[in-house]
């Protein structure tokens, strides 16, 4: 059965302060986000009906913002509400939130500083990123062609829609090719993420991961360091070169839609699905599913 197309979904979307009706959720053609990238996003999960960090993720859409030289009109505080009030309307217990703001259609040109800030939430039932089976023995992935921008050449600490144009043109790529994703690589030759995660790579017993400096430390990267540390692993944050990847053991990615998810296979380079791991997997959804995670104890 063919997936509902997005505008012809039912339930409600928070557009400038008030629910509308899914259908009714619109912009107008001519807006300039639509022509110029001028838009700032977020993804969030809601598990057990609760939004994983949703402030964290709230601030961040608010810095994202600022860094595109506009201002979100909402408070951390209100756009937080608001998330919580989206998920509600469309009965949620367990999905994605898509909080998005951008420039209007006031002014059409590169300048747009009349332009009406815009702010939109919308959520829905998604499960997995990726393939269910192909995620439990480890996805596969190539190397990608673009390369994350030099920090003099774009604003890489803001997660801004057309920052995203490589990565779906790299993501359709893989696809096509048989891979689940592509590993891009930094405007230096370093390893630097995927097309939507972080990634990490294990190592004697040690992790290692990209230096996040030129692009986005992500909110699950931050948690699965901190889960990694608790649990007393090493986790060293470096310029990795692609021709390293032949000394790592494991490897997997990290994401709000990612979550934790097992590498098996970047281009010529092979990994297991080891115990770190299946370890920070299982502490990670432990983490961000109590409920599941406290029923498992009693169970067990």
């Amino acid at each position: 059965m063919a997936a509902v197309p997005f505008d012809q979904r039912d339930g409600f979307i928070w557009l400038d302060g008030k629910l509308v009706p899914w259908a009714d959720a619109k912009l107008h053609v001519l807006s300039h986000a639509l022509h110029y990238g001028s838009a700032v996003f977020e993804g969030e999960r809601l598990y057990d009906g609760e939004i994983f960090k949703l402030t964290e993720h709230s601030e961040r859409l608010h810095k994202s913002a600022e860094i595109l030289d506009f201002q979100v009109p909402y408070s951390v505080e209100e756009i937080d509400a608001a998330c919580r009030e989206v998920c509600e309307a469309n009965g949620l217990i367990n999905g994605y939130v898509r909080p998005i703001a951008w420039r209007g259609s006031e002014q059409m040109g590169v300048s747009a500083q009349n332009n009406s800030i815009h702010l939109a939430i919308a959520a829905w039932e998604w499960g997995s990123y990726f393939d269910p089976a192909a995620r439990l023995k480890g996805i596969r992935m190539k190397f990608a062609k673009y390369r994350r921008p030099d920090p003099a050449t774009a604003p890489v600490r803001s997660k801004a829609a057309g920052l995203y144009m490589i990565c779906t043109i790299e993501k359709h790529g893989a696809e096509r090719e048989g891979y689940a994703d592509a590993l891009m690589l930094d405007w230096r030759g370093y390893v630097a993420e995927g097309t939507g995660a972080n990634i990490f790579l294990i190592k004697d017993g040690v992790l290692h991961t990209p230096n996040p400096d030129c692009f986005l430390d992500g909110i699950t990267r931050r948690t699965v360091i901190d889960l990694a540390k608790k649990r007393g692993y090493e986790v060293i944050e470096r310029h990795i070169k692609p021709e390293e990847l032949a000394d790592f053991s494991e490897c997997f990615i990290t994401g709000t839609a990612a979550e934790v998810t097992p590498v098996s296979e970047i281009g010529e380079y092979r990994f297991e699905v080891g115990d770190i791991t299946k370890t920070l997997m299982e502490d990670y959804i432990n983490l961000v599913q109590p409920q599941r995670a406290a029923a498992v104890a009693a169970a067990g």
